[in-house]
Protein backbone atom coordinates (compact mmCIF):
# COMPACT_ATOMS: atom_id res chain seq x y z
CA UNK A 1 0.00 0.00 0.00
CA UNK A 2 0.91 3.24 -0.81
CA UNK A 3 1.77 6.32 1.69
CA UNK A 4 -1.02 8.10 0.06
CA UNK A 5 -3.51 5.56 0.87
CA UNK A 6 -1.88 4.55 4.07
CA UNK A 7 -2.19 8.23 5.19
CA UNK A 8 -6.00 8.44 3.74
CA UNK A 9 -6.88 5.17 5.87
CA UNK A 10 -5.16 7.00 9.20
CA UNK A 11 -6.62 10.17 8.88
CA UNK A 12 -10.29 8.87 9.18
CA UNK A 13 -9.59 7.53 12.18
CA UNK A 14 -8.44 11.05 13.85
CA UNK A 15 -11.24 12.62 15.36
CA UNK A 16 -12.79 14.82 13.13
CA UNK A 17 -11.61 18.12 14.79
CA UNK A 18 -8.24 17.60 14.49
CA UNK A 19 -8.05 16.12 10.90
CA UNK A 20 -7.58 19.07 9.47
CA UNK A 21 -4.44 20.35 12.10
CA UNK A 22 -3.02 16.58 11.49
CA UNK A 23 -3.64 17.27 7.68
CA UNK A 24 -1.53 20.41 7.56
CA UNK A 25 0.62 19.44 10.09
CA UNK A 26 2.16 16.25 7.98
CA UNK A 27 1.93 18.58 4.93
CA UNK A 28 4.15 21.26 6.35
CA UNK A 29 6.69 18.06 7.93
CA UNK A 30 6.69 16.46 4.31
CA UNK A 31 7.99 19.91 2.75
CA UNK A 32 10.28 20.37 5.53
CA UNK A 33 11.90 16.99 4.37
CA UNK A 34 10.58 14.43 6.95
CA UNK A 35 9.84 10.83 6.10
CA UNK A 36 6.95 9.10 7.57
CA UNK A 37 6.19 5.86 9.02
CA UNK A 38 2.57 4.44 9.87
CA UNK A 39 1.81 1.09 11.29
CA UNK A 40 -0.99 -0.50 12.91
CA UNK A 41 -1.20 -0.86 16.53
CA UNK A 42 -3.63 -2.98 18.86
CA UNK A 43 -5.31 0.31 19.55
CA UNK A 44 -5.05 1.72 16.46
CA UNK A 45 -2.21 3.78 14.06
CA UNK A 46 1.09 4.54 15.01
CA UNK A 47 2.59 7.07 12.92
CA UNK A 48 6.24 8.33 13.25
CA UNK A 49 7.84 10.98 11.59
CA UNK A 50 11.31 11.36 11.25
CA UNK A 51 14.42 13.59 9.72
CA UNK A 52 17.47 12.06 9.24
CA UNK A 53 16.72 8.73 10.52
CA UNK A 54 15.54 9.52 13.53
CA UNK A 55 12.18 9.99 15.15
CA UNK A 56 11.26 13.62 15.81
CA UNK A 57 7.43 12.67 16.60
CA UNK A 58 4.93 10.26 16.41
CA UNK A 59 0.84 9.97 17.10
CA UNK A 60 -0.38 6.98 19.44
CA UNK A 61 -4.10 6.31 20.50
CA UNK A 62 -4.73 5.59 23.76
CA UNK A 63 -8.28 5.35 25.89
CA UNK A 64 -8.24 9.28 26.72
CA UNK A 65 -7.87 9.95 22.74
CA UNK A 66 -4.85 10.69 20.57
CA UNK A 67 -1.56 12.09 21.42
CA UNK A 68 1.40 13.21 20.15
CA UNK A 69 4.92 12.28 21.29
CA UNK A 70 7.55 15.19 20.48
CA UNK A 71 10.80 13.92 20.65
CA UNK A 72 12.50 17.23 21.77
CA UNK A 73 16.56 16.67 21.54
CA UNK A 74 17.27 20.20 20.70
CA UNK A 75 14.74 21.34 22.79
CA UNK A 76 17.24 23.68 24.45
CA UNK A 77 17.59 25.86 21.35
CA UNK A 78 13.58 26.77 21.47
CA UNK A 79 12.85 27.53 24.74
CA UNK A 80 10.79 30.36 24.02
CA UNK A 81 8.39 28.29 22.45
CA UNK A 82 7.76 26.43 26.08
CA UNK A 83 7.42 29.83 27.27
CA UNK A 84 4.05 30.11 25.41
CA UNK A 85 2.66 26.80 26.39
CA UNK A 86 -0.86 27.06 28.39
CA UNK A 87 -0.73 25.94 31.99
CA UNK A 88 -2.29 21.96 30.79
CA UNK A 89 0.55 21.46 28.88
CA UNK A 90 2.74 22.82 30.98
CA UNK A 91 1.77 20.83 33.99
CA UNK A 92 1.66 17.95 31.19
CA UNK A 93 5.38 18.25 31.05
CA UNK A 94 6.15 18.62 35.06
CA UNK A 95 4.08 15.75 35.62
CA UNK A 96 6.13 13.25 33.31
CA UNK A 97 8.45 11.05 34.73
CA UNK A 98 12.17 12.41 35.18
CA UNK A 99 15.33 10.70 33.10
CA UNK A 100 16.68 7.66 35.45
CA UNK A 101 19.35 7.30 33.66
CA UNK A 102 20.30 11.38 34.35
CA UNK A 103 19.94 10.53 37.89
CA UNK A 104 21.79 7.22 37.89
CA UNK A 105 23.04 6.13 34.66
CA UNK A 106 22.23 2.26 35.46
CA UNK A 107 18.99 2.72 36.42
CA UNK A 108 17.90 2.60 32.84
CA UNK A 109 18.33 0.31 30.15
CA UNK A 110 21.78 0.95 28.71
CA UNK A 111 20.19 1.31 25.15
CA UNK A 112 17.94 4.15 26.08
CA UNK A 113 18.78 7.57 25.13
CA UNK A 114 19.03 9.88 27.47
CA UNK A 115 16.28 12.41 28.40
CA UNK A 116 16.20 16.08 28.09
CA UNK A 117 17.73 18.60 30.66
CA UNK A 118 15.77 22.10 30.40
CA UNK A 119 13.82 24.78 31.79
CA UNK A 120 10.17 25.28 32.12
CA UNK A 121 8.65 28.60 33.24
CA UNK A 122 11.45 29.29 35.77
CA UNK A 123 11.63 25.19 36.83
CA UNK A 124 14.59 22.67 36.25
CA UNK A 125 13.45 19.93 33.75
CA UNK A 126 14.94 16.82 33.90
CA UNK A 127 12.50 14.28 31.71
CA UNK A 128 12.39 11.09 29.85
CA UNK A 129 12.59 11.01 26.51
CA UNK A 130 9.52 8.96 25.96
CA UNK A 131 7.32 11.33 27.94
CA UNK A 132 8.34 14.77 28.15
CA UNK A 133 6.61 16.39 25.42
CA UNK A 134 3.37 13.81 24.84
CA UNK A 135 0.23 15.65 24.52
CA UNK A 136 -3.11 14.92 23.60
CA UNK A 137 -3.79 16.37 20.35
CA UNK A 138 -7.31 18.97 20.89
CA UNK A 139 -8.18 22.49 19.09
CA UNK A 140 -6.33 24.13 21.98
CA UNK A 141 -3.10 22.95 21.70
CA UNK A 142 -2.79 22.76 17.99
CA UNK A 143 -1.08 25.86 17.72
CA UNK A 144 1.67 25.22 20.62
CA UNK A 145 2.07 21.24 18.97
CA UNK A 146 2.78 22.58 15.87
CA UNK A 147 4.94 25.37 17.07
CA UNK A 148 6.91 23.00 19.22
CA UNK A 149 7.53 20.09 16.29
CA UNK A 150 7.97 22.65 13.96
CA UNK A 151 10.73 24.04 15.84
CA UNK A 152 12.75 20.63 16.90
CA UNK A 153 12.43 20.07 13.24
CA UNK A 154 14.42 22.85 12.33
CA UNK A 155 17.12 22.25 15.18
CA UNK A 156 17.64 19.16 13.77
CA UNK A 157 18.16 21.21 9.84
CA UNK A 158 20.40 23.16 11.58
CA UNK A 159 22.47 21.14 13.43
CA UNK A 160 25.13 19.03 11.08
Amino acid sequence: MSQKAEFKDFIVTVPEENQDFVRKLHEKLMERGCRIDIKTARSGYVVSYSFDKKTAANYVFRKKGMLVRIYGAHVNQYTEVLDTFPEEMVQAVLSAPPCKRMKDPDSCNPRCSMGYDFWLKGEHCQKCRSSAFMFLICPQNHTYIEKLLLSEVQARRNTP
